[in-house]
């Protein structure tokens, strides 16, 4: 398929719609956290409040030019992510550019972001910023692990790297699911996802019971705004990426919805569930449990 000029509103529309249910259920998932710890929680509309008045912020204090694009870094990682994997399978409208990459990109485009803060975290000058450097990359790269594996698993065992073509075998039966057909590999790349979504008990980078500082606090105004953006884009681009490649796609915006619902609901409810692993248990974690089951899953191929 060849590029066509029409399918940038297209992917446009796509983007807000992700970006609203997003904004929403982040929103409600804060909201269940805090009825589970006996407190009332946030409204739902509280997201859009926050982002525009963030947006209509100044800021005069001057920082490196580093430390200004790590949000913007932050925010392409997770609107590259959407942009170039399909969103409902089978519609001409919502593929995005997802003919225009491969699996591998979309990993890429995981790792981006992740990478962007850090940097901006090392020019911000604040003497703490070192570690939360450290704690996020070593936490991102233990929980790579794997994911790489879990990926390399099922692009040997469906002999391709392109995402549709890995949703389209997973079609017909919901027994053709990845995670019926390499159930190792879903649940080594499922590992990866509850360290990636950044909640506890792997939210070692914010650490919010531990110290009072972090990007949230270093970034004001509208780089708060654009780190709030992503907030609620980047994991819903990272669950869509889960979806599509171990639990069948999806066919229709309602199976969109429920499918990145149920599967956001797993990180919820380990992080409701369970206290914060200080930063050697988390990388232990992977290498003691989410790396063998990868290695696993490839054998089984």
């Amino acid at each position: 398929m060849t590029f066509q000029w029409i399918q940038i509103p297209y992917a446009l529309l796509t983007l807000f719609i992700i970006l609203n249910y997003g904004m929403l259920m982040t929103a409600l998932i804060q909201k269940i956290g805090a009825r589970v710890g006996g407190r009332y929680g946030i409204p739902i509309w509280q997201n859009y409040i926050d982002l525009l008045k963030n947006i209509a912020l100044r800021s005069k204090i001057s920082h490196g030019v580093m430390f200004y694009l790590g949000p913007v870094f932050r925010l392409t990682g997770g609107i590259g992510l959407i942009l170039f994997v399909p969103t409902i399978y089978g519609s001409v409208m919502h593929q995005n550019f997802s003919f225009a990459g491969d699996l591998i990109l979309a990993l890429y485009f995981v790792f981006f972001g992740t990478l962007g803060m850090a940097l901006g975290a090392a020019e911000s000058g604040h003497p703490h910023s070192a570690i939360g450097v450290s704690r996020g990359l070593s936490q991102v790269t233990a929980a790579e692990l794997p994911l790489a594996l879990g990926v390399f698993a099922i692009s040997l065992q469906y002999q391709t790297l392109n995402i549709t073509d890995i949703v389209a075998a997973q079609q017909g039966s919901i027994f053709n699911w990845t995670l019926f057909t390499n159930p190792l590999a879903t649940v080594a790349a499922m590992f990866a996802f509850v360290g990636t979504m950044m909640r506890a008990p792997f939210d070692v980078v914010l650490a919010p019971q531990e110290i009072p500082i972090g990007p949230p606090t270093e970034y004001h105004s509208s780089y708060l705004a654009l780190m709030q953006t992503n907030r609620v884009l980047y994991p819903i681009a990272k669950t869509v990426i889960y979806m599509n490649l171990f639990f069948g796609g999806a066919t229709s915006w309602p199976e969109f919805f429920v499918k990145i619902f149920a599967i956001y609901m797993v990180s919820v409810f380990i992080g409701v569930v369970y206290p914060r692993f200080r930063v050697e248990q988390s990388i232990q974690f992977f290498l003691k449990w989410g790396l063998p089951v990868g290695v696993l899953a490839i054998l089984m191929v």
